[in-house]
């Protein structure tokens, strides 16, 4: 069993920056795939990027290309989101999910386990 919990959310302004931090716990967190969804009010949960068990491969949807960056910390237990050039287009809730085995990292069905979430804000 693995416990995530998702932390550095919050409200910012368009064109500003924010780190999520995802821990966690109860497995090592060495052997897991990570990634990160996030679900705007109304929408589906949508993959945003994800990064493989030793940190060598990482996936990023589209729209966020460029602008974040996810990273991990296994000695740590703590897989990060570094968010640039924000628009409101990113308010969400957004979730770390941890994938038991290889799999495809980009779609929610890789992943065994999920956080309870953090609400991103961006204001114009």
């Amino acid at each position: 069993q693995v416990q995530l919990v998702e932390s550095g959310g919050g409200l910012v302004q368009a064109g500003g920056s924010l780190r999520l931090s995802c821990a966690g716990s109860g497995r090592p967190f060495r052997g897991y795939g990570m990634g990160w969804f996030r679900q705007a009010p109304g929408k589906e949960r949508d993959f945003v990027a994800a990064i493989s068990w030793g940190g060598g491969w990482t996936y990023y949807a589209d729209s966020v290309k460029g602008r974040f960056t996810i990273s991990r910390d296994n000695a740590k237990g703590t897989v990060y989101l570094q968010m640039s050039s924000l628009t409101p287009e990113d308010t969400a809730v957004y979730y770390c999910a941890a994938a038991l085995q290889v799999g495809p990292l980009t779609t929610s069905g890789a992943y065994t386990y999920w956080g309870q979430g953090t609400q991103v804000t961006v204001s114009s």
